[in-house]
């Protein structure tokens, strides 16, 4: 019988309905089938979480099983997180959210017990992978305060907020019928009510003898079989904790007036000792003052010395401000440790699960609000142990993330070796306490790395590879500037008030190693990734003003230049150069006017010593113009063959080489366009157009009218590099060309003028002023079509002489306002070697750039041939216009070949910037470049081009769009990647609305669509992010990272990737009672609790007190999600195995039966030989 698939006739029904939107195609564009062979599917793709990295956010319990070595955590989301050794993680959401108040494992059984703030109790499975709820208990009528479980029992006490106890069956989870009623426990002369239970265990020596705290103050010792209370201790302080010595004879209670007090079970009257831990002792010997209550005391005893006493809380109130402490008394000595942050929880580590033996602890566990510290009690000094989980990712809040799969296989243990230089010293010697589970046996071995940008501006590299996360190498990029030392020295012209250096957006090449950074200080720092520690004299610096055609400036202000700080001869021949660079002075508000052309961070000035790993190759900044701070950086790229780095946001883009450490472009988004383009978008504005200059984002020469600003884009564009008449004469009439020191466009060939031909000096910005001649049409028609202008202030200088200046208009705030939310910003890049005009027989290096409003452009790049002419020829571009419109932001891009595989932009093979000249020619070889050629009217690239609401794909060099499909129209894509899954390729994309999908290349055929996560945080939005092989990952609290997959092979072998959290281990030996306490009765005495709370004994519970749900992991969970014949079929083969299994328990109680009958035979023959022929009086 053929399979029946489902998919396949979604697939088949999605595809009729959207081909007339989805898959539309020009007249005489081939059929899809007949471009691509594509052998994606949606078998290919399923989508599931896999796991759960970083520290537990809001953590509101603990537990630890001492044998199986685990770790729970639970949190105020209903979250648990259980870890094991290094690498065992696993993540389990309780359905309500309701906060976990309590966890109690059953020690070696793999089950865990959770209580929740929504008087529910849980009980997980933990032999399975993914832990699954048993069963769940629901209490109607009281709220549950307090739980505890014996160790080796099956009954659970629940303690209420009433004041009652309650007795759970764990393995059936039903409450038994005997209830230890609050009005019982305390003294019937008692007026008041204790208030709620806070503490229950039993005597380590004693199970039938309970200890209940309540917290007004009253510790009632109860006997469970007389059901009576043996003893009551009252003291005029409220109780929050009770620990027991293992001896059963004393215990300790904590109080909230930071006293101890320490009781002899048989002496009820008073305390033994009252002691305050951190309470001044006044010399007349009075009472302390109180301090801040003791949360918790734990009392462990040790074989061969003093005990333990470890408490939190219990300072003093003149501590204002202290950080929290946790207290360890140990004989004469107080240790008191400072944490970080506020104490949650903490668990003291002892050899022995036994409560009735010496406790031998080695370490203590503390769980703070944002940390997990583990404390090793044997070492002196108390050092902390060092943590193999990745619980620093919120360190400094995460702003960015990027992930990448698959990377290069040297790439992990380089970042490493540089990375372990940086460890912290001084933790303990002693290998990490929690060590259980085991690893998963799963084959995804490529290696992975995720990087996350911070608040204080670090950088972090994780080895995310086998479902893990370690972190590999911390770069600080702060160290890069001066750090104002207060308040007052604080410079007035950071654009945000905190976190100045946080990182914005980031871009990393893997195969050359090359690192961008963008900080929200409008600020590019390029790193090079070097293995020998250098120490950098002068930090190479470009500052660069980029302002808006329509931006807030009384005056004509400079735009498009480069103001040169490097320390080179050249610079100070630059009428910028008149005062020392990095100088802040200049940007504090004086009666000259407003700050101008300065940038909002200070780098420094002193020698930077640089550790191996990342060093700063280049520091660029956007500074201020007249008054108005430089708007911050909304995309970035860097390509390592071309030696170039672009960044662009709402005022326009400009290109860094990063090798010559020059600036190459500067212009405006409206400037990319073509004169004649009808995608062309500007500001609406009732002011008077700009007239031209030598203004960064001067792009309207004033031949467009208001007419033709205001027209509507359309999908059909015309050529890109032709241009109008009417923008040529106005061009030669205008007569102003700018010259840059970097490039410099020539006639109608696009060969582009070396600095050395030109007579000025090569950083000099030159103007020419012809007004009375006029250029030759070839000549205006390159001008014209090349929409940039780069000029420099000797060129205002030199405007402003005349006293009709163009550029004096009416200012207002409002329009000004308009004129700032209407600006088109630059949303991503893309380097690519492809055909920049339809006429292109050869690819050639281009820049593909996308805006917010839709417009993909692209630019033309010159590049001088090999690698020796780069640091002395110039690098060119040639703007070619919109190649393609789109509905919202342009998110990403790539290039396929005619085959449908991606073309990734070329890179230049990673070498040690530092290493002698030799080593770097031997590594230094450009990647052969194999630029595709087309022929005649035939096409050989895909452009894929993916916005917030469609993808298009585009035929190159014809410019045709082939393909095209509307993701959305209700919502909008927060992240799209192009990626690599099965061999093939895809666009993944992440919906505002919670869908992820995913669409075939290059017919866009939607592959995969899940209403998977919708968006309740910009957190999401801004750290989603996709990978090769069908990996995601996003950040789901400010703590945590959340791994996701949408591949059908991976989550079809996820079971055997994941950990396993439960290992058979041997519960210890009992401690041995000894001769003598076992001949007169001492010792442990032990408790049949099926006797006292069996149904038998202590009859049924009321039934409205608590209901029993049965969990999806229970056999009734199972019983009820399965139906018809194979429900049929596993509820059989269920009854078949436990018939199975009973009869084999059976064969083997009749076998040992038949062996003791034996054995009794034999002796009793024996004892007849023995005695047969002795008389009566011989015996």
């Amino acid at each position: 019988m053929k399979k029946f698939n489902i998919r396949k006739v979604l697939d088949g029904l999605t595809a009729a309905s959207s081909s007339s939107s989805s898959a539309t195609a020009q007249p005489g564009t081939p059929r899809e089938n007949d471009v691509v062979q594509e052998t994606l599917q949606s078998e290919h793709f399923q989508l599931c979480k896999t796991v759960r990295h970083g520290f537990p956010y809001q953590p509101s319990s603990m537990a630890f099983d001492p044998v199986q070595k685990i770790l729970a955590v639970g949190t105020q989301t209903g979250a648990l997180r259980l870890f094991g050794r290094a690498g065992v993680e696993c993540y389990c959401q309780h359905e309500s959210g309701a906060a976990v108040i309590q966890l109690q494992f059953l020690i070696n059984e793999g089950a865990l017990v959770s209580a929740l703030a929504d008087d529910s109790i849980h009980l997980w499975n933990l032999r399975q992978k993914i832990p699954a709820i048993l069963h769940s208990l629901k209490f109607n009528r009281e709220r549950i305060t307090y739980c505890h479980l014996p160790f080796q029992s099956k009954w659970l006490y629940i303690g209420s907020e009433r004041g009652n106890i309650h007795i759970v069956n764990v393995e059936s989870f039903t409450l038994s019928g005997y209830v230890i009623m609050w009005n019982k426990a305390i003294e019937l002369s008692t007026k008041t009510h204790p208030g709620p239970v806070v503490h229950i265990s039993d005597n380590p020596m004693d199970e039938g003898k309970l200890l209940i705290g309540f917290e007004c103050g009253v510790v009632v010792l109860w006997d469970l079989k007389s059901k009576k209370a043996d003893y009551r201790y009252n003291y005029d302080e409220a109780i929050h904790s009770v620990a027991w010595h293992h001896e059963g004879k004393q215990f300790v209670c904590s109080h909230s007036d930071g006293t101890l007090t320490t009781w002899n079970i048989r002496a009820p009257a008073k305390p033994a000792q009252i002691i305050t831990p951190h309470g001044k002792q006044p010399k007349d010997g009075k009472k302390p003052e109180p301090c801040k209550p003791i949360l918790k005391v734990e009392y462990k005893t040790t074989r061969a010395g003093d005990p333990f006493m470890v408490l939190s809380g219990g300072l003093s109130y003149d501590t204002v401000g202290r950080r929290a402490c946790l207290t360890v008394m140990h004989g004469k000595s107080t240790a008191v440790l400072e944490m970080d942050y506020p104490i949650v929880d903490f668990l003291t580590l002892c050899e022995t699960p036994y409560p009735n033996d010496f406790q031998e602890p080695y370490a203590v566990v503390v769980l703070l609000e944002k940390d997990l510290v583990v404390i090793d009690l044997g070492q002196i000094g108390y050092p902390i142990f060092e943590s193999p989980y990745p619980l620093s990712i919120h360190e400094s809040p995460v702003t960015c993330c990027e992930y990448f799969a698959d990377c290069p296989s040297e790439l992990i243990p380089a970042l490493y070796s540089v990375g372990s230089r940086q460890k912290r010293q001084g933790y303990s010697k002693k290998e990490w306490p929690i060590s259980g589970g085991n690893w998963g046996q799963g084959t995804q071995t490529y290696p992975e790395i995720i990087i996350t940008g911070h608040a204080d501006g670090s950088i972090k590299f994780w080895d995310a590879s086998a479902l893990m996360l370690q972190v590999l190498y911390k770069l600080k990029t702060a160290k890069v500037f001066e750090r104002a030392r207060g308040k007052e020295e604080k410079p007035s012209t950071d654009i945000v008030d905190e976190d100045p250096f946080a990182i914005q957006t980031l871009f990393w090449c893997p195969e050359s190693r090359m690192l961008c950074v963008a900080g929200v200080s409008a600020h590019v720092i390029v790193y090079r990734f070097s293995k020998q520690e250098v120490t950098t004299e002068v930090v190479q610096l470009l500052e660069v003003r980029m302002q808006c055609e329509f931006s807030a400036v009384d005056s004509p202000d400079p735009g498009g230049e480069q103001t040169p700080t490097l320390p080179t001869p050249a610079a100070s021949t630059s009428p910028q150069d008149s005062e020392p660079p990095n100088q802040l002075s200049a940007g504090i508000d004086s009666s000259d006017g407003p700050r101008d052309n300065i940038p909002c961070l200070q780098v420094r000035s002193s020698p930077l010593k640089q550790s191996p790993g990342y060093q700063v190759e280049l520091v660029v900044q956007l500074v201020w113009v007249s008054g108005e701070p430089p708007q911050q950086i909304t995309s970035l790229a860097v390509n390592s063959s071309f030696g170039l780095m672009v960044f662009g946001n709402s005022n326009g883009l400009a290109v860094v080489d990063y090798v010559q450490k020059t600036l190459l472009l500067n212009l405006g988004t409206s400037e990319l366009y073509s004169p004649s383009d009808p995608c062309q978008r500007q500001p609406r504005s009732p002011r008077k157009p700009r007239q031209p200059s030598g203004g960064l984002c001067d792009s309207n020469d004033g031949s467009n009218n208001s007419e033709d600003r205001c027209k509507s884009p359309t999908s059909g564009s015309t050529s890109p590099c032709n241009s109008d008449d009417e923008r040529k004469q106005n061009f030669i009439e205008k007569g102003t060309v700018s010259f840059s020191a970097c490039a410099v466009l020539t006639p109608a060939n696009h060969k582009w003028l070396k600095t050395s031909d030109l007579s000025f000096p090569p950083q000099t910005l030159f103007p020419v002023k012809c007004k009375s001649r006029r250029f030759s049409k070839t000549v205006a028609n390159d001008f014209a079509k090349m929409s940039r202008k780069i000029s420099s202030s000797g060129e205002q200088k030199l405007e402003l002489d005349g006293k009709d200046n163009p550029f004096t208009r009416s200012r207002s705030s409002s329009v000004t306002s308009i004129d700032r939310e209407s600006r088109e910003a630059i949303s991503s890049f893309y380097f690519c070697e492809s055909f920049p005009r339809k006429s292109d027989s050869l690819a050639s290096p281009c820049l593909l750039v996308g805006t917010t409003q839709g417009s993909v452009m692209m630019a033309a790049i010159s590049l001088q041939p090999g690698s020796d002419q780069k640091l002395q020829q110039p690098v060119s571009f040639a703007s070619c216009g919109t190649l393609v419109q789109l509905k919202g932001g342009v998110l990403t891009m790539a290039l396929l070949d005619a085959a449908g595989t991606l073309l990734p932009p070329s890179y230049e093979p990673w070498y040690d910037p530092n290493a002698s000249d030799e080593e770097k020619e031997k590594v230094r070889r450009r990647r052969p470049a194999t630029p595709p050629s087309s022929q005649e009217g035939q096409d050989t690239q895909f452009a894929v081009l993916c916005s917030e609401k469609q993808a298009k794909v585009v035929a190159m060099p014809s410019q045709t769009c082939i393909y095209k499909h509307n993701i959305t129209e209700t919502s909008f894509v927060l992240r799209a990647d192009v990626v690599q899954m099965a061999g093939a390729y895809c666009i993944a994309c992440f919906c505002a609305n919670g869908h992820i999908m995913t669409l075939s290349l290059p017919s866009l055929r939607p592959l995969l669509d899940v209403n998977y996560l919708p968006l309740t945080d910009m957190r999401i939005a801004r750290t989603f992010c996709f990978s090769n092989l069908g990996q995601a990952l996003y950040l789901t609290s400010p703590t945590e990272i959340q791994r996701i997959t949408y591949s059908q092979e991976t989550c079809d072998n996820l079971q055997e990737m994941l950990s396993e959290l439960f290992t058979p281990v041997e519960t210890p030996e009992a401690p041995n009672r000894g001769f003598f306490k076992g001949l007169f009765g001492g010792g442990a005495q032990s408790l049949d609790r099926e006797d006292l709370f069996g149904e038998t004994a202590a009859g049924k519970a009321s039934r409205s007190l608590a209901q029993h749900i049965p969990g999806p992991g229970s056999m009734e969970g199972m019983k009820g999600a399965a139906s018809g014949v194979v429900g049929d079929l596993a509820r059989a083969r269920v009854a078949l195995d436990e018939r199975g299994q009973k009869l084999g328990e059976l064969e083997e109680r009749t076998a040992a039966m038949m062996a003791s009958a034996e054995s009794f035979s034999k002796h009793a023959h024996d004892m007849m030989v023995k005695y047969k022929d002795k008389k009566w009086y011989q015996l």
